[in-house]
Order: C-alpha cells, then structure tokens, then sequence
C-alpha cells in the first residue's frame, strides 16, 4: 500500500483526521483541489465571522456617542476593504493548514479525488486541464470528507451574478442598496445581518413559522427583535415562488400569509441550506451505500465497505464544522485500535453569529415537554447583568432547562453579545452530568456576561439574587 490513510477532502473533518492520523504513525496523504483547509476556512466559517466583525466595528463607530465619545465626519464602508481583508483572514488559515500538514508529514495530493475500488483512489491532477492526468494510489484505509456545497431550488437557480449563494455573498465588488435573503438558518440570517449592518435595505424571507427555526421559539423571537431594531424586514411563513432576473432588479414574487407579495432587488440570496457533495466521488463503483443523499455509516464512521470511511457534511447529523472535526478524530482513533466511544450528537453546541449572537445545545422548552419531562426553566435578562450594561449590549437572555426529577441540564440556549463564547461551559457542564446545584454553587467571576449562566440555573429554583 501507498499510505495508511488517504483522505479526500481538506475541511474541518479531513484535515483534522489526517493530523490526529499523523499523531498515531500512520502514513496519510489529503487529496485536495482547491484550498487546504475546504469550504470552512476558506469561504465559509473563519471569512464570514471577519466580515461580521467588520460590521461589529462599523456599528460602534456610528454609535460611539452612546459611549460618551465624539467623531466628527461622516464613518462610511470601505466594501471591498471589508472584503480583502476577510480574504486575507482566509488565505492566512489556509496557510496555516498547510504549516501543519509539513509539521505532520502529510503529503497534500492536489487534484480531483473519487474512489476507485477497494484500497484504490483515483486523483485527476490537474482538474483544469483538457488532457486530465490520472493517477492512481492505494491505501489500507480511505476518508471521504468531501464537504457540502450551497443547495438550489428549481425556482431559484444561482447564476452567480443576481441570484447568488454563499460564496459570491462573501466577495460582491460593491455594497448593494438591497438584498433579498432566502433562508434564516444560520447562513442566511449572517449574511442578512452583515449587510443591514452596513446600510444594504435587506429582506429576509423565511418558509417556515419563524427565523432561525431549530433554535428556541424564545431566542427566535429576540432575534426578529433585533433585526427589526435595525430596520430589517422579516418575512415568516413566506416562500419565494419565482425570481426575474430580465430587468436591472430582480423581481421577487413572494406567496406569503396574506397573499401574493411583489418585492425588488439588486442581489437575490438564496441559502436554503446545502447539499452533500457525494456525487462523481466513486461511491457506486465501490459498493458504498448511500440514504437520502448521505452516506451510510456505523457509530465510528465505517461505511457499507470495510476500510473506506465518511465524516462531516456528506453524513447524517448536524452540518457543523466541529462536528466534521470530533467524528475525524473518533474516526481515526478507532482505525488505531484505540478505544474510543461515538459521539453523543445529543450535546453538540449550535452557534450563529449575528448580533446578538445565538448559541444553544441539547433540548429547547418544546422539545423537552414533547419527550415527556417535567422541566424546571430558568431565564436571566442581559438587561440584569452589570456587565450588558457597562458594554452597551443589553439584548438577549440566557434560558436553562432542568429535568425537576433529578435536576439534569436537558438544554442551553442563549442570545447576546458573546454568548459563543459562553457554550462551551453547558457542554462540558452537560458531559459531566452536572445538576443544577452544581452550576448554582460555582462561583462565577463579576461582572462578566458568564454570571447569567449562574443567574438563569438559580431562577428556574426560585433563588435567583438579581431579578
């Protein structure tokens, strides 16, 4: 054999699994075309959030008087600074990746990667070319991390141009005076905050009841809230029937409650979500099994054939950059021989970064009764804490639910500044089974946003201090 290990896709799960293979001896090679690194930190993940914050940025300065501080002139974007800069987030990710691959002797192959039989792959080198070179490797054993990609509706077809999806969102030549944005998941609802933030007239349009669907029926509220605070338009059980593309606008033919709705502009955003990437990858050809778009796998990643594998976007579970990255690391941890047990997918952390920012995990409210607990639930205001206030980002709550029996942490689900960053504490709490004592009890450090996690698990037992 070639290699111990080769992997085809260099994303958060196939870059993360070639280093952890590294670590335990083995012989990997990574079979990419474009970046290292894969839509994540290239154009997705890491380039989104410099977009946003850039549009952090521009909403302090034209609210610097509400923190006692005078600008004189007019504070305007720089579009496509904004823009390069992200870029060049980006690019330096992608550089890093490659550092690591040398730290860790892993040969990047580039070209075009689809399996090619049992313990064969198949790699067209250069992807660009008429005449395709071809060659072929053998491995004990193959990843398939070959990602995701923007999904398209047959009434919603990208051109690229005025109908676009997330990639050309991220690198537009000018700011345009509108956009229409076609799903609140995540992607969709920062991409609609980025612009609104930076004086684009946005529209977001969301099928079903309410924005950000899988969140909590509260934060999706908040979030509506907020948007609305900053004059977006938000449509709910709205769906885009047709698009015009003949004229200088697109013409937008929205069925909502009320009726049919006309709307215009300049770019039309469709994220409706994604689509796993499983085709021409060779999966026919080796006998792996699929399922409604996805590939077939076992706890620890093992397909319908032994030694070829999958993990991340093109298997069930939640569409998550960490989550690629966990089942890699489990995935090459059971090829080792190592004992490892699967992923609980039942307390992996969501996050969206608009402002406020939304981060959740394990069951909401509704969830939590439907299965049948009876539940204890705690809500602390950010318009309580010290420190919200002293910030100026008063928006937002966090919410715990408690199982009443035994006081199990069921679910987190927050919206504020910064709240990303607070998750983590409710999955490792969650991990190690902690009750609600335990997060009562844990001093937590003033004034910092992370006492409304204290705050929230003493409200839902009646002993909350600041309320």
């Amino acid at each position: 054999m070639d290699y111990d290990l080769i992997i085809i896709g260099s994303g958060p799960g196939g870059y993360v699994a070639a280093i952890r293979a590294s670590q335990l001896k083995m012989k990997v090679a990574v079979i990419e075309r474009a970046e290292l690194g894969g839509i994540c930190l290239n154009w997705g993940c890491i380039p989104t959030k410099s977009l946003l914050k850039s549009a952090q940025v521009f909403e302090y300065l034209t609210h610097a008087s509400d923190y006692g501080i005078s600008i004189s002139g007019d504070i305007k974007p720089d579009f496509s600074a904004i823009v390069s800069r992200s870029r060049n987030v980006a690019n330096g990710m992608s550089k890093g990746v490659q550092f690591l691959f040398k730290k860790n002797n892993i040969e990047h192959i580039k070209g075009y990667g689809r399996l090619a039989g049992i313990n064969k792959v198949e790699v067209e080198v250069e992807v660009e070319a008429p005449d395709r070179t071809r060659k072929k490797y053998s491995s004990r054993n193959v990843i398939l991390a070959t990602g995701a990609r923007s999904k398209e509706l047959p009434n919603l077809k990208q051109d690229g141009k005025k109908i676009i999806g997330y990639r050309e969102a991220m690198t537009l030549e000018k700011l345009p005076e509108s956009m229409l944005v076609v799903g609140s998941g995540a992607i969709g609802s920062e991409f609609a905050n980025f612009y609104q933030s930076l004086g684009t007239n946005v529209t977001l349009v969301e099928f079903l009841p309410r924005i950000v669907p899988v969140e909590d029926e509260e934060v999706s509220k908040q979030l509506e809230r907020s948007f609305k605070k900053i004059k977006m338009k938000v449509m709910t059980d709205s769906t885009v029937e047709s698009v015009d593309t003949s004229k200088e606008k697109c013409v937008v033919t929205i069925k909502t409650p009320k009726g049919q709705e006309v709307a215009e502009a300049d770019i039309v955003l469709s994220a409706i979500g994604i689509t796993a990437n499983i085709e021409d990858i060779g999966l026919e050809k080796a006998g792996v099994k699929t399922d409604k778009g996805k590939v077939v796998v076992d706890d620890y990643y093992q397909t319908s054939v032994p030694g070829i594998f999958a993990i991340g976007d093109i298997v069930h579970g939640p569409a998550l950059a960490h989550v690629a990255s966990a089942e890699g690391i489990i995935c090459v941890e059971k090829i080792a021989g190592l004992s490892v047990e699967p992923l609980d997918y039942k307390n992996i952390p969501g996050c969206t970064y608009t402002n406020p920012e939304i981060a959740s995990c394990g069951l909401t409210e509704a969830a939590a009764r439907e299965a049948g607990y009876d539940i204890k639930v705690g809500k602390f205001p950010f318009t309580a804490s010290g420190k919200a206030s002293a910030s100026g980002t008063k928006d937002g709550f966090i919410k715990l639910i408690f199982d009443s029996a035994y006081g199990e942490l069921l679910g987190a689900h927050m919206i504020g500044a910064n709240v990303t960053e607070l998750i983590a504490e409710i999955v490792v709490a969650r991990k190690l089974e902690t009750t609600a004592y335990e997060i009562i009890k844990s001093v937590h450090p003033h004034p910092t946003m992370s006492e409304a996690i204290m705050e929230a698990a003493a409200a839902a037992y009646g002993e909350v201090i600041h309320l």
